[in-house]
């Protein structure tokens, strides 16, 4: 007896040949007409605005150092997204500042964000966005100088060399005279260079004078140099030697 409710199996043969070719004709058509059209493309997500400081350290359960941390992986990892590598360039740089400044309000001792800054983000051929990173490398320098002056140091030379901006760099080198007062020599003396360059050699030669007679320079080969540099801008002579502390 048939049982009730089972669903019988016709052999492949009892189908129509038409129905076959059709059904093959409409898989063969599906088939052209997916291939006709674009190749998937990789499509870059925009970099969102940065989450706000003090929800990030609401949600931190007590650790800001490690949300920081957090938040720099995310932004340095966000260039390489699926099947596609963002050129810095391309990145909304205000939204990458607010980034490094909520990662710096989590953590204020950390100098990451300011080498990002200077060194990674600053390096784009984009004079405007070097400006901009330089910039906001300054304004965090003012904040914590003792602890921030080599970054700015380092856009002091970047704004020297590759913005071609002498009056900018002597503004930079000037603030880390004036405020770091734990800044190495040569950042010190940074100064000093960039007024003879731009002809101030009085002004350089005052400023030199001050660093010495201050007993700020402590280092015996650098005391040296440098009051014999103090000589030569005396007596208008440009010794061979000053190469030594260019940047």
């Amino acid at each position: 007896m048939p049982v009730i409710g089972a669903t019988e199996e016709r052999n492949l043969r009892a189908v129509p040949r038409g129905v076959g070719w059709l059904l093959a004709a409409t898989l063969a058509a599906q088939f052209w007409w997916h291939a006709q059209g674009p190749l998937p493309e990789a499509r870059a997500v925009d970099l969102p605005p940065a989450p706000h400081a003090g929800l990030l350290r609401a949600a931190s359960f007590g650790e800001p150092v490690a949300a920081a941390q957090m938040l720099l992986l995310y932004l340095q990892a966000f260039d390489n997204q699926p099947g596609i590598s963002i050129p810095f360039a391309e990145l909304d740089y205000v939204r990458v500042m607010g980034w490094l400044e909520a990662a710096l309000r989590l953590d204020s001792r950390t100098n990451y964000p300011l080498m990002m800054a200077s060194q990674l983000y600053g390096q784009v051929a984009d004079p405007a966005k070097q400006r901009a990173m330089c910039d906001f490398v300054h304004a965090r320098f003012l904040e914590a100088p003792d602890l921030r002056w080599r970054w700015l140091a380092h856009c002091a030379i970047m704004a020297k060399h590759r913005l071609r901006d002498t009056n900018l760099a002597l503004r930079y080198a000037a603030d880390i005279t004036r405020h770091a007062g734990s800044a190495s020599g040569w950042a010190r003396q940074m100064q000093v260079f960039i007024l003879e360059d731009l002809g101030e050699t009085d002004s350089a030669r005052i400023l030199l004078g001050g660093l010495l007679a201050n007993d700020e320079v402590k280092d015996p080969a650098e005391l040296h140099f440098l009051t014999e540099r103090l000589k030569a801008l005396e007596s208008s002579e440009k010794p061979p030697s000053s190469s030594k502390f260019r940047q």
